[in-house]
């Protein structure tokens, strides 16, 4: 028992220990290499946000991606001049400009976005399965097209042209988005957003896990399984739907307003459908239901489209440039999830059996 309980420490650590220095060496090959690794960790957080609603309370949702441009485009209009550009009233309120710190934005990102989620989940209360798919995706795809449309006649969102330049977030006189000198050496912009990215990703692992194992947690995971069944045992299936509905958006807002000050620029064409459904299937490749799972899936699906860059340029090059490289990497990767999903219909990582599964198998 020791014996194990030392090595699980020791594997902590070290795995703590490589988390850490992964950026400094990624930063030794480019800057390219680095910003993949930020990208992994927010579409972490983004499938994290996802499982609790698809994972835990099996409420197939395709329109996640519009917590996500909710919270983006909140702090692309709150930290960026574009609100006093184009209002008078705002501009005479905020002579400087309005520059709302990342600590009031991201709360407020959370809490609106929560509160679409809620709204969102309430008519779709009595929708199960493709029902429930077909509905959220429209949603999705209204949200996209009001931020087309905010850009006219009031220019609210700047239309399809997007927003920015945004503020990067600067935590105690630390701005991430200038590089950071350490005597010869020097940390990169990159580099300092994936420890606060890395941080937020830890922090949201741990909320999800005790979300996981708290009374709300196996009430979800009862209406997962069986919600006439969790009715009649007494949980309030209506309020507990929209409560996995509003955590689950309130985790795409903090990673909205993330991912547009990691940017510095936010337009339309970053929240499609295709992003959703993305999403989607880094926690079914993963492990549904799984947190470890849905890490792998999440990671695996980011980094994979950058890594067959080299894979689809020699194919390209043996065919004489007759394969369009912008078609290959599609192909590659639904190849890869088809192969994986045959071979692991369960996920990459599932979640393991209960003793009860595994006593009557």
């Amino acid at each position: 028992m020791h014996k194990t309980h030392r090595t699980a420490n020791r594997a902590k650590w070290l795995s703590t220990a490589a988390l850490l220095l992964l950026p400094l060496l990624l930063q030794c090959f480019g800057d390219h290499w680095v910003r993949i690794a930020d990208t992994c960790l927010l579409y972490v957080m983004l499938a994290l946000g996802m499982n609790v609603v698809v994972g835990y309370a099996g409420l197939l949702d395709l329109g996640y991606v519009a917590f996500y441009a909710m919270g983006a485009y909140l702090f692309a209009l709150l930290a960026s001049p574009h609100l006093t550009e184009h209002f008078a009233w705002i501009a005479v309120l905020f002579p400087a400009g309005l520059h709302a710190p990342w600590w009031f934005v991201i709360p407020l990102g959370a809490v609106l976005a929560a509160a679409l989620g809620v709204l969102l989940g309430a008519p779709t209360l009595r929708l199960r399965g493709d029902y429930l798919a077909i509905v959220t995706l429209g949603f999705g795809e209204i949200v996209r097209i009001l931020l087309v449309n905010l850009g006219h006649p009031v220019n609210i969102t700047d239309g399809a042209k997007g927003l920015g330049p945004i503020d990067s977030i600067a935590i105690f006189g630390l701005e991430l988005g200038r590089p950071l000198p350490l005597g010869s050496y020097q940390l990169n912009s990159v580099t300092l957003y994936y420890y606060l990215f890395l941080a937020l990703t830890v922090l949201t692992v741990i909320v999800c896990g005790r979300l996981q194992h708290s009374r709300i947690g196996r009430a979800w995971m009862a209406i997962r399984d069986d919600e006439d069944a969790a009715k009649a045992m007494g949980i309030d299936t209506r309020n507990m739907k929209l409560l996995a509905f509003g955590i689950g958006a309130s985790f795409g807002g903090v990673t909205g307003a993330m991912f547009g000050a990691f940017q510095g620029f936010v337009s339309p064409e970053s929240f499609s459908l295709q992003e959703s459904v993305i999403i989607v299937a880094m926690v079914v490749l993963g492990g549904i239901g799984h947190i470890p799972g849905v890490v792998l899936g999440a990671i695996l699906l980011a980094a994979l489209p950058e890594v067959l860059r080299y894979v689809a340029g020699p194919l390209q090059a043996m065919t004489d440039g007759r394969l369009d490289a912008g078609v290959l990497r599609p192909l590659l990767i639904a190849l890869t999830m088809i192969v994986t999903m045959l071979l692991r219909p369960r996920g990459l990582w599932p979640a393991p059996p209960t003793s009860s599964a595994a006593s009557s198998a």
